[in-house]
């Protein structure tokens, strides 16, 4: 077990501070999280040209290191070493909360594992700033993020989620959203949802309807920038969920990318198909 007093005590180490950005409406950006990036030591930013524009916008001239999907293997040690020293470090995501559908996770459990303070500011978050004003019931929600892109495994997935009593609230490319849609309707059969694009912009847009309703309407138009799909949970739990044809490997890599590890996959697709783990493995890893 461990305690983590983040505004008491005598640190030996320096802090993280993990800030939100707006996600389109620069005046949503709070007055700590500005006399944050001032105060700290060091910016780690996923786009480092993208976060310039919201340094200048409210004049902070703290320098900046970039931290992605692609460099933090590297970058982490860096700025482990930079937090040793006594100096803080404020991280953000291109826009919203860092780590939520954005880099950063790998470096909040970097500092955690070094006994760094970890401390999050709140702000902007598409996916709960889109639901209440959806329509749909704001309680219990399940925030899933971006499902896979590949149509059996996004196939897989959703099957997995359709029990859920809970609205459910994905990101989604405005370019496969139909196709998600339809994926949609396949699994759970005909239910409300809602579109939300360009949240907070000057083109913010909300599509209601269900999920025919909305496939038609994108049967003749094109959406265009970020968008929110949120669906109502399931109403009648108790029915059965409509069986999708997915080979095993599909059905285990689906739960992978969810964080599931292959191992725990495994058993789970075996209990679930009434099957040896052994017969799944040898599916899974191509030894049949």
């Amino acid at each position: 077990m461990e305690i983590q007093q983040s505004f008491k005590g005598t640190a030996q180490t320096g802090s993280l501070y993990l800030v939100p950005t707006p996600i389109g409406n620069l005046d949503d950006m709070s007055v700590r999280g500005v006399k944050t990036l001032q105060a700290a030591d060091l910016i780690a930013a996923e786009d480092t040209r993208n976060t310039q524009k919201l340094l200048n916008h409210f004049e902070i001239t703290t320098p900046q290191k970039s931290l992605h999907e692609h460099n933090y293997k590297e970058r982490i040690p860096q700025l482990l070493e930079f937090l040793h020293s006594g100096k803080s470090i404020a991280q953000v995501s291109d826009a919203g909360m860092p780590s939520i559908s954005d880099p950063g996770h790998e470096l909040v459990l970097a500092c955690l594992e070094e006994k760094i303070k970890v401390v999050a500011l709140p702000g902007p978050t598409a996916g709960l700033t889109a639901l209440l004003a959806s329509g749909l019931s704001p309680q219990p929600n399940y925030f899933y993020g971006f499902l896979p892109r590949k149509k059996n495994e996004q196939k897989a997935v959703l099957q997995s989620l359709a029990s859920q009593e809970a609205t459910l609230i994905f990101y989604e490319s405005p370019h496969r959203i139909k196709d998600t849609l339809m994926n949609l309707a396949a699994v759970f059969g005909n239910r409300q949802a809602v579109i939300c694009r360009e949240l907070t912009k000057l083109h913010e847009e909300y599509l209601r309807g269900d999920f025919n309703e909305l496939i038609d309407y994108l049967s003749e138009r094109e959406l265009k920038g970020e968008c929110c799909l949120l669906v109502a949970g399931n109403q009648e739990p108790e029915a059965p969920v409509a069986e999708v044809a997915v080979s095993v490997k599909e059905e285990v890599q689906a739960l992978v990318n969810q964080g599931m590890k292959p191992n725990a996959a495994i058993k789970t697709v075996a209990q679930r198909r009434s099957r040896k783990k052994q017969e799944i493995y040898q599916e899974y890893h191509d030894l049949v």
